[in-house]
């Protein structure tokens, strides 16, 4: 067994503990279906993590059969793409996403994706980049994340300060791995657009956190109707 087959099979285990039932097969039914927010700032627990559980909370509230995981990617050590790896045999690189991030990534029952990012210089941060690119491993054997919601949201410290542009950014990297990307409705079509001008507390920007709950709500409504679920 290898490194990344042993990681996944704790972490599921692991999981199985904490929900109290045992994880069902990837093939099967399941009583929960997962949606995971990514927070893609270097500053842990700041306005972006703050902004994708909103979006998360959210979610949860749709149905019961929802459950949210938020993993705040912060202070962590993530490798871009690794020059020479393909997706079909991947290099093992040894850093904090396969340690952290690449097992929760692979439960069976996820149901879809909340990425957010700070606006550094008009685009996404150099973390959410290397996220996005370290994703190759849901691409084998199979298209894990095929058909599967994912929604992005922006945090700037201007109001029209680039969060679009990220939004776009973000979503366009990640059609190479074949998921339906989703706004939010009746509005927050394109993602969830916030404004950090209240010195890190984004509670105060109601307009923005309103896109975040409209987003959430879309990827829960949207992980029901496509993914197994009892």
């Amino acid at each position: 067994m290898d490194r990344r087959n042993f990681l996944t099979q704790t972490i599921v285990a692991g999981s199985a503990a904490a929900f109290g039932s045992a994880v069902p097969a990837e093939t099967g039914s399941f009583e929960k279906t997962r949606i995971i927010g990514i927070s893609c700032s270097p500053r842990r627990g700041k306005t972006t993590a703050a902004a994708v559980q909103t979006a998360l909370d959210a979610a949860k509230e749709v149905d019961s059969r929802i459950e949210v995981q938020l993993i705040d990617l912060g202070g962590f050590n993530i490798s871009g793409w690794v020059g020479g790896a393909k997706p079909d045999s991947p290099q093992i690189v040894g850093d904090d996403f396969e340690v952290e991030v690449e097992p929760y990534l692979m439960a069976p029952n996820l149901g879809g994706l909340i990425i957010g990012s700070p606006v550094y210089f008009r685009s996404m941060s150099a973390l959410c980049k290397s996220f996005l690119e370290r994703l190759y491993v849901m691409r084998t054997p199979t298209m894990r994340l095929a058909d599967k919601p994912v929604g992005a949201l922006a945090v700037g410290s201007f109001r029209n300060g680039g969060q679009e542009l990220v939004i776009e950014q973000i979503t366009t990297a990640m059609c190479c791995y074949e998921p339906f990307i989703v706004g939010g409705k009746p509005s927050a079509h394109q993602g969830a657009t916030l404004w950090n001008n209240y010195n890190d507390d984004i509670t105060k920007d109601e307009f923005g956190l309103n896109t975040a709950k409209l987003l959430g709500v879309r990827v829960a409504e949207a992980a029901l109707r496509t993914q197994k679920i009892n």
